[in-house]
């Protein structure tokens, strides 16, 4: 007898529907599957005779096939579990309409006991059941998750039996409803576990770099000796970035889903903007995604977040080099022989760095033992295209004792992102008609009807350029975070003020690095 269910599978951070045809035939028993299957997929017949025999059904002793289509697609993980098992009782009339399977898609993992384990990509394959128009079966644990998705009915099962039951309507269930506006919470309480602003002491001029890196989304690096507090104050950066929309924080999910952090969240939605920290000993494919079994890299999992490269030259550079494509295109293109996968990898980069290789370039108290040689051969570890697309370098100085000591507590990372938010709004009106959302993604076009400048602000830009070795491309990057500076002191146009305070941050320019 032959059983068609449907289930499906994940490319990129999309589904596409497989269809598992389960045939049993009499001969020699066997269990064999195909269609491109890895070897999590083939262990599941293992699982599915346990599961099946432990759910007090029998098992057929016959020639068992099990055909994945389409088969020119690779097949992996545990999801095609319940589908088979379905699939199996079907053929032998435990499960009696053999079409009452055809509106679901369903995945799911089975343990030895008959009990469904959450699985990677519900949100996605919940997606794909709205647009074929069908329902969706579950694990109990990704129920909430899939049922984000507006328009369908997605049902969590709890084991093998409850399946059955289900289908022989023996047992009704109710789909899940969840609301997704529901999982928001307010600033103050989804900020609780973010570090704030005002813990760091001193620095007033890099947390001020921040939030105009944060009101325009502008990439930053930091530079200073260690212990000046790089990696304290980049930690606080989520906290005053713009609070998640619905649509951001269900792409966010999406990608967490499909990279099997969900479990570890221990949350159906991610809410709040992630914050990814990879070691300088990361991988190319670490941090780009890809593989022999492509996954999402750490580009992608602070998709709407921030990426911290702490010790950037540290970094191997054929790594740090394979950024320049997401940060200019917002998202990852994997190619392969077979497939091209896109991921979504839109995030704020955060770097540090030390001054030189000892880290005291500048410092007052302790001497550099650096010689210019060395130190230029430090920097140069960052290449001039990808420095070109980081718009702000500041410094950070040492913190001193006074400053330590002093009892006086800075702002609130909520009362800055407050600004930053009102500041995006400004932006959101302004590229309404357009495919960008902030001003650090404005093109030369943008620039040109936006960043007009008065004939004071035009002589104070020349200035900078000429007397402080300003490079060429520096231009346009002063010229969009001035933007982003006048949206946070609410005025239409661009003055020299705002130019000024843009050309500080460009210290690495103004150094002829």
């Amino acid at each position: 007898m032959l059983a068609k269910v449907k289930s499906a599978t994940i490319i990129g951070v999309d589904a596409e529907i497989v269809d598992v045809e389960v045939d049993a035939a009499r001969g020699m028993p066997s269990f064999t599957t195909v269609g491109l299957p890895d070897n999590a997929v083939k262990e599941s017949r293992d699982r599915v005779r346990s599961a099946v025999k432990n759910s007090s059904y029998s098992f057929p002793a016959k020639r068992i096939t099990v055909n994945l289509a389409p088969a020119d697609i690779k097949k992996e993980g545990t999801v095609f579990d319940l589908p088979i098992a379905v699939g199996i009782l079907i053929t032998e009339g435990i499960i009696k309409d053999k079409h009452a399977t055809k509106d679901f898609i369903m995945l799911g993992e089975v343990s030895l006991d008959g009990t469904l384990k959450p699985v990677k990509g519900s949100l996605s394959t919940a997606v794909l059941a709205k647009k074929k128009k069908k329902k969706l079966i579950v694990p109990f644990e990704n129920a909430n998750e899939a049922a984000l998705v507006e328009g369908v009915e997605v049902y969590g099962l709890t084991n093998l039996t409850e399946v059955v039951e289900f289908f022989n309507g023996g047992k009704i269930i109710d789909p899940t409803v969840i609301e997704p506006s529901t999982l928001f919470t307010s600033s103050e309480e989804h900020s609780i576990d973010i570090p704030d602003l005002e813990d760091v002491k001193g620095q007033e001029h890099v947390k001020r770099a921040l939030e105009v890196a944060s009101a325009g989304g502008h990439n930053i690096l930091m530079i200073g000796p260690p212990g000046s507090g790089k990696t304290m104050l980049a930690q606080r950066v989520p906290g005053i970035l713009p609070s998640m929309t619905l649509e951001e924080a269900i792409e966010t999910t999406k990608v967490a889903s499909v990279a099997g952090a969900l479990g570890h969240l221990n949350k159906a939605l991610v809410t709040e903007r992630p914050f990814r920290s990879p070691h300088h000993t990361v991988s190319d494919v670490g941090l780009i995604g890809g593989g022999t079994y492509p996954k999402p890299g750490e580009v992608s999992l602070s998709h709407n977040g921030v990426l911290f490269l702490d010790e950037i030259p540290e970094f191997k550079k054929s790594a740090l080099e394979v950024l320049r494509q997401p940060i200019e295109d917002g998202q990852v293109t994997i190619t392969r022989a077979v497939s091209s996968i896109t991921y979504p990898a839109s995030f704020m980069l955060v770097c540090a760095m030390n001054p030189c290789p000892c880290g005291f370039l500048g410092d007052i108290t302790k001497e550099c033992s650096c010689t210019p040689q060395m130190i230029k051969r430090y920097r140069s570890k960052l290449s001039g295209p990808l420095l070109d697309r980081i718009d702000i370098h500041t410094e950070v100085p040492a913190v001193n004792f006074k400053e330590l000591t002093n009892e006086r507590k800075g702002e609130k990372s909520e009362v800055v992102q407050k600004r930053v938010n009102t500041a995006r709004g400004l932006q959101s009106e302004r590229f309404k008609s357009s495919k960008i959302y902030s001003n650090s993604e404005m093109t030369q076009k943008h620039i040109k009807k936006f960043c007009e400048l008065d004939s004071d602000s035009k002589k104070l830009l020349e200035t900078a350029i000429e007397r402080l070795a300003l490079s060429a491309r520096a231009y346009n990057r002063i010229l969009k975070v001035s933007r982003t500076i006048a949206d946070l002191d609410g005025s239409e146009n661009i003055t020299s003020q705002h130019i000024a305070e843009a050309v500080q941050y460009r210290s690495l320019d103004r150094q002829n690095i």
